[in-house]
C-alpha cells in the first residue's frame, strides 16, 4: 500500500517559516518525481513547487518563487518544503504529491499527471 504522509503544518504569524515534510512508503521513492500543492477554502487546488527524480529540476509557481525551496532525500524517502517569508496568502491545505516515472517540466504543475496523493496538512498565516 502506497502512503504520502504529510506533516510540520500548523499556525505561524506572517513573515514566518514552516518546513512541510512528505514521508513516502509502499513506493520506489527514487522512480518518482514529486510535487506539493495547496488548496484554500472556496478555491481550486493550485501548484506550488516540484521536483524531478535524483533532483534533476525543480519548478515553482510564481507566486512562492523565492521564497519556498523544495528539495528531496532519497534515502530517507522523504520530500520538503521549506517556506519562508510566509504570507496570509500562503494558508491553504498543503497537499503532498508523487508522479511515477519519467515527467516533462509542463507534466509537473498539473494535478491530474499525479498517480499518489498525501491526506495534506494545514497551514495557516495570521496578519
Amino acid at each position: 500500500q502506497v502512503q504520502l504522509v504529510e506533516s510540520g503544518g500548523g499556525l505561524v504569524q506572517a513573515g514566518g517559516s514552516l518546513r512541510l515534510s512528505c514521508a513516502a512508503s509502499g513506493l520506489t521513492f527514487s522512480n518518482y518525481a514529486m510535487g506539493w500543492f495547496r488548496q484554500a477554502p472556496g478555491k481550486e487546488r493550485e501548484f506550488v513547487a516540484a521536483i524531478r527524480r535524483s533532483a534533476a529540476g525543480t519548478y515553482y509557481a510564481d507566486s512562492v518563487k523565492g521564497r519556498f525551496t523544495i528539495s528531496r532525500d532519497d534515502a530517507k524517502n522523504t520530500v520538503l518544503l521549506q517556506m519562508n517569508s510566509l504570507k496570509p496568502e500562503d494558508t491553504a491545505v498543503y497537499y503532498c504529491a508523487a508522479k511515477h516515472g519519467g515527467a516533462y517540466a509542463f507534466d509537473l504543475v498539473y494535478k491530474g499527471r499525479y498517480d499518489y496523493w498525501g491526506q495534506g496538512t494545514q497551514v495557516t498565516v495570521s496578519s
